[in-house]
Formats: C-alpha cells, sequence, structure tokens
C-alpha cells in the first residue's frame, strides 16, 4: 500500500533530550530527519542521522522568518519546513517527538483509488470511521461532537492527495474536553485509506501528515495563535486552496504510537479555546477568501487577510506570514 517517494523529510520540533521516538525515526531507511530546536532544547542535543537547527543556528542569521517567530512556539518548525525546502524535498513529513513510527512505515500513493466520502458533507468526524470508540479529532467544531453521521456517504474514486494524514494509536490527538472526560488510549481498526471530497471538511494535525511538494506553501504554522490551534487553524486553511488545485485530504490506519509527552489538560484547555470558538465559522470565512483563479500564494495571502479582518489572527501574523511567502517564491511557488 505504501509508495516510496524520493528526498523525502521528517520534520520534528523539540524541547526535550533526544526522545527513544526521534531516535527511531532517525534510523529510518530512506528519510531524512530535520529537528528543530528552541531556547529550551538541550544545547547539546545530538541524534545520529539527523540535522539538528539550534535556535540561533547560523544558516538562518538574518533570516527575516526566523527573527519574527516568536521563541517557545511550535510554529519555530516552519523553519524546519524551509530547511527542508532547501534541501530539494519532494515530500515533508510531519510528525512529533512522542510519536514512535511503527514497523512499516510510510504513506499511500500520492495518486490514489479508493473510498472517498460524498462532496459537500461538512464536517465530518474521520475518527467514527476508524473506531466504535467514542472520539473526535482536535479542532472538530463542539457542536459536532454528538453528531450521529447517519448521512456519511462514500463511493470509489481516483484522486490526487495533498496532504494523507496518518492516525496514531495508543495516545491520539485529541482535544483537552477529551482528555478531561475520559482519557482512555485509542488503537484504531486497521482498514483501507479514506479520502475526503471537496466541500467534506475535518481537521487535520501535525502528528503524523505528509504533504506533496506542490503544496509546501500550506506548511505555514501561524505565529499569533496558540500551541494548541496553530496546526489546526493551518488545516482549515489548507483544505479549500487543496480543492481549487485539485487535490484531496486522505486519512489512514495509524503508522505511528504516541506515548504522549507530559501536558497539563487544563492549560490545553484554556490553549484550545480560541480553536472551540473559531472552528465552526472558519470553512464560511475561507471558502470566500479567495477566487478559484488565484495561485497557490494569493490564496494563502488572501485567506490569511480574511482570517485577520475577523481577528481570528492578528495584524502580526501578516508580516511573518509576507516572510514565508518570500522563501516560498524563491523556491519556485507562485
Amino acid at each position: 500500500m505504501f509508495e516510496k517517494i524520493s528526498k523525502v523529510k521528517i520534520v520534528i520540533t523539540t524541547i526535550f533530550p533526544p526522545s527513544p521516538a526521534v531516535k527511531k525515526f532517525s534510523g529510518l531507511s530512506g528519510y531524512d530527519l530535520i529537528v528543530v530546536g528552541d531556547k529550551k532544547t538541550p544545547p547539546d542535543w545530538e541524534v545520529q542521522n539527523s540535522d539538528f537547527v539550534k535556535w540561533d543556528d547560523h544558516r538562518f542569521k538574518g533570516f527575516p522568518l526566523a527573527d519574527l517567530i516568536p521563541f517557545n512556539h511550535y510554529a519555530r518548525k516552519n523553519i524546519g519546513y524551509v530547511l527542508a525546502m532547501r534541501q530539494g524535498a519532494q515530500a515533508i513529513i510531519d510528525t512529533d517527538d512522542d510519536n514512535f513510527p511503527l514497523d512499516g512505515f510510510g504513506f499511500p500513493p500520492l495518486v490514489f483509488s479508493g473510498e472517498t466520502s460524498g462532496p459537500g458533507l461538512g464536517f465530518v468526524n474521520v475518527y467514527k470511521q476508524f473506531t466504535s470508540q467514542k472520539i473526535w479529532p482536535r479542532g472538530l467544531p463542539v457542536r459536532e461532537i454528538l453528531s450521529k453521521e447517519n448521512d456519511f456517504r462514500s463511493h470509489i474514486a481516483t484522486s490526487d492527495i495533498g496532504v494523507w494524514q496518518g492516525l496514531a494509536n495508543g495516545d491520539p490527538d485529541v482535544d483537552a474536553i477529551y482528555r478531561l472526560t475520559d482519557n482512555s488510549d485509542c488503537i484504531f481498526v486497521e482498514r483501507d485509506p479514506l479520502v475526503l471530497d471537496d466541500g467534506t471538511w475535518s481537521p487535520f494535525n501535525s502528528q503524523n501528515t505528509l504533504f506533496r511538494r506542490e503544496l509546501f506553501p500550506l506548511l505555514y504554522l501561524p505565529v499569533t495563535v496558540s500551541f494548541r490551534f496553530t496546526d489546526i487553524l493551518r488545516s482549515f486553511v489548507a483544505q479549500p486552496i487543496m480543492w481549487a488545485g485539485g487535490y484531496r485530504l486522505g486519512f489512514t490506519s495509524p503508522t505511528v504510537f504516541q506515548d504522549r509527552n507530559p501536558h497539563n489538560h487544563l492549560a490545553d484547555l484554556v490553549s484550545e479555546f480560541p480553536m472551540y470558538e473559531n472552528s465552526e465559522k472558519l470553512p464560511e470565512l475561507l471558502e470566500g477568501a479567495f477566487s478559484p483563479s488565484d495561485s497557490l500564494l494569493s490564496a494563502l495571502i488572501k485567506s490569511y487577510a480574511v482570517l485577520e479582518k475577523n481577528r481570528v489572527v492578528t495584524v502580526d501574523e501578516l508580516a511573518c506570514l509576507d516572510a514565508w511567502v518570500e522563501e516560498c517564491s524563491s523556491h519556485g511557488f507562485y
């Protein structure tokens, strides 16, 4: 089922000493590992077969984006994406330092024929298609948690996949509401991948995710929202732009196991408040943010302009986005 893509970069950010999970990623054949540090990361951090980016790495001296991204923020990961682009990556895998790759780690083909949801279904809880457990992905609007989803429809189709989201066994990416009210581990079923057609929404995260080269600009993690919202907001921005380009979002059975780093669930809940407040309205804002004739970068810029106008992000976001767009332009994106 898995496709071997050349020049695949795995990007991780960490503030901890080298974890067993990171070491396992570093030993995978056919992948290059980039690890982005922050000021809290041990200065002597080192793992074989990895490219470690220190907070003051000389390669990014005077680099506008690195100067604009605040320290001690998950969005420092943007620097790792830039490095991957500079090194000629054809695909970038986004993951975290507490995910252990399972045997046979990989992703399905970027041209995929298989089960595809109906178009225009609005929000769906994809986790329900992989487990009978009452569980939902972080970023799903609260109002949708109790949805019965009796109208979920699917068919067989061939799609160009822009982003593959791999699930995670153990402690998957869920919100603080789940962790404060249940917090059971989850082992998802092994099943064929599922693709979402245009107009069918699901949040996707940075836990175990592959982006194809054509869509690298959509990797941008916003800097003026919280740690628990940044990758979810990215996922909402990405989906209408992907659809306009003829690409789709796909989900696969787990290829990692998460042994989660220590978290304060109440602090996570506070960090997620802006996500709960905004997620339900984001599709309407973003679907009308740009024209189908706009270029990828133009659509990205217009999407964030709408988010700033509606106070989802602050005006400071636009300066950081400009620096990101300038870097993407230098790699042939427009």
